[in-house]
């Protein structure tokens, strides 16, 4: 009975947590939103400056209005906000000042490059950091420890773009082994293997860059995790059954000490598109981090809004995936009955 009892508890416990969990995002939303539309216009300049240029200066206030009127640039801001929620329901986020294409086709073009750059690098930085992280936690105080917690400590102290620097003069300029820029090469058709390496050889510098400066995070996380493990009970006692090193680190003590990384890593998946803004603009990379700078030289209000509500999407997203999986990999995330329970 009393067990029962705990059982409906705990699933209320749940039902009221996820309520909360979504009505905290639906606020999130309107309120990134709210933002989203109100940034760009608080940028300085004139958009028209941008996309005639000098022509600009010579129009009169009848042509400007026009143009205005045809951007929709002279409505109220009331009226201006309520098109964009709209829009954005439908998924019609309006033209592009500066490339005149509809934002939605351009981020749809944009979007894959940078997928294709940053998750190979989540990847790499996540499994190097946890192995490293881990050996290092179980050598604590060795030299090797050492090592390896003085290299990570100064690589999340290098800013992402001072890395692609650095790896465009030793490897492009002075090896000469990668290109330098760019995402596919400007000479041949779109197929076939040769051009599929080429697009592979150009990743590699900018996955390379996002990498190091990412590992730092996760090697510390999982060490500083590792060392709190190694001291916990059941460690102890399968050292004292006489398992192995490798069966004790990594079936029993990693196991629970990848906790707090997996979530670092699930909610890095969101930040890392607008990190990706220096290191595309480094290497020319034709992503949304780019593309988000651009369109602030450009005063484009349109595609701003489309990049930034694409990088909110992204870290809205990375959070929900981490709530919904979290207690598939802990059960006492479940419910709240834990210390009933006890």
């Amino acid at each position: 009975m009393h067990i029962s009892g705990v059982r409906t508890r705990g699933r209320s416990f749940s039902s009221r947590r996820l309520f909360i969990r979504i009505s905290q995002y639906i606020l999130v939303v309107c309120v990134a939103l709210t933002i989203n539309f109100t940034l760009p216009r608080l940028a300085p300049g004139d958009p028209l400056n941008y996309i005639l240029g000098d022509e600009a200066n010579s129009l009169n206030a009848e042509q400007r209005q026009q143009i205005y009127r045809e951007l929709g640039l002279d409505r109220s801001v009331l009226q201006q906000y309520g098109d964009y929620l709209l829009g954005t329901l439908t998924f019609d986020l309006g033209d592009s000042i500066r490339f005149g294409r509809p934002v939605s086709e351009i981020l749809v073009e944009r979007l894959p490059w940078t997928v294709l750059m940053i998750g190979p690098a989540i990847i790499l930085s996540a499994l190097l950091g946890i192995v490293l992280g881990a050996l290092a936690a179980w050598k604590r105080g060795k030299a090797g420890d050492a090592s390896l917690l003085t290299g990570m400590i100064i690589l999340e102290s290098m800013p992402s773009f001072w890395i692609g620097m650095l790896l465009i003069a030793v490897f492009a300029v002075n090896l000469g082994w990668f290109p330098s820029f760019g995402a596919v090469p400007f000479t041949g058709t779109e197929g076939g293997l040769a051009y599929f390496v080429e697009v592979a050889r150009r990743l590699v510098l900018p996955v390379t860059t996002i990498t190091l400066a990412t590992i730092g995070s996760n090697f510390l996380l999982t060490r500083a995790s590792m060392l709190n493990t190694l001291g916990e009970d059941y460690v102890q006692m399968a050292e004292a059954k006489g398992l192995s090193e490798r069966a004790v680190l990594f079936q029993h003590a990693l196991r629970n000490a990848l906790l707090p990384v997996y979530t670092n890593v699930t909610l890095s998946l969101g930040a890392l598109v607008s990190g990706a803004v220096t290191v595309e603009t480094v290497f020319a990379y034709p992503g949304v981090g780019r593309l988000l700078y651009e369109s602030v030289l450009a005063r484009d209000y349109p595609l701003l809004q489309g990049v930034f509500l694409l990088i909110t999407i992204g870290v809205i997203a990375a959070n929900v995936l981490a709530d919904l999986t979290y207690p598939l990999l802990d059960p006492r995330a479940r419910s709240g009955t834990r210390s009933e329970v006890s």
